[in-house]
């Protein structure tokens, strides 16, 4: 299949497995929006330095000199949303001096143990900044819900932009790269395996934390 043709229809399957962790959201928020934004804002300082990390591992290994500079962009930006996360749980009384990464999970220990370029690009570039943005949206409108505008702002300005940034440099890596039937499939398994685990550990979260509407990467 012709690469371009290809990432158009992985974009549609990935809308359609993103579909029901975007709805959870939205019932979450339609059911009166619980939650705390302290406790989110940490979820999703972990998940930030944990994208930071990742990128930064595969980095190393990759021979392609342009995805190799797109995981060290990655890196840095993720590390700067980290860092704009941190100065705002830090206004909101949080002791960031103290958090400290939780341990591991079922979806980075998979994604760290992807071996080639077109995987990585598929599920950390293509996939795993789609399914931050989307979630992140759903985040916005509970924070405007509590009038939280300064945390929205944050997002919409500075963390959404570097996102969709972030997915559609993974469009075009695998355009470029994802070029025979054998790496097609190789990219379509990441894709899957990965919103698959994400859709898991998120419902967990979420009957965790008493809402869906978390943010994401």
């Amino acid at each position: 299949m012709d690469a371009t043709v290809f990432v158009q229809e992985l974009e549609t399957l990935k809308a359609e497995r993103l579909s029901p962790i975007i709805g959870a959201g939205r019932t979450s928020l339609a059911d009166g929006a619980p939650g705390d934004t302290t406790k989110m804002l940490r979820v999703a300082l972990a998940n930030e330095i944990s994208v930071s990390e990742l990128a930064a591992v595969w980095m190393p290994s990759t021979t392609e000199i342009d995805v190799k500079l797109a995981f060290a962009r990655q890196a840095g930006d993720e590390a700067g949303h980290f860092q704009l996360v941190a100065d705002r749980l830090s206004a909101l009384g949080f002791d960031v001096a103290g958090f400290r990464p939780p341990g591991e999970n079922p979806l980075f220990q998979y994604l760290k143990g992807l071996s080639t370029t077109v995987e990585r690009v598929a599920a950390g570039l293509f996939t795993l900044e789609s399914l931050a943005y989307a979630v992140n949206e759903n985040f916005m409108a509970f924070c405007d819900r509590r009038g939280d505008g300064e945390t929205t702002r944050i997002y919409r300005e500075y963390i959404q932009p570097d996102e969709r940034a972030h997915q559609q440099l993974g469009q075009r890596l695998l355009a470029k790269y994802a070029t025979t039937p054998e790496l097609q499939r190789a990219a379509r398994n990441a894709v899957e395996r990965v919103l698959e685990i994400a859709a898991a550990a998120r419902s967990q979260t979420a009957e965790r934390m008493g809402t869906a509407s978390f943010p994401g990467c």
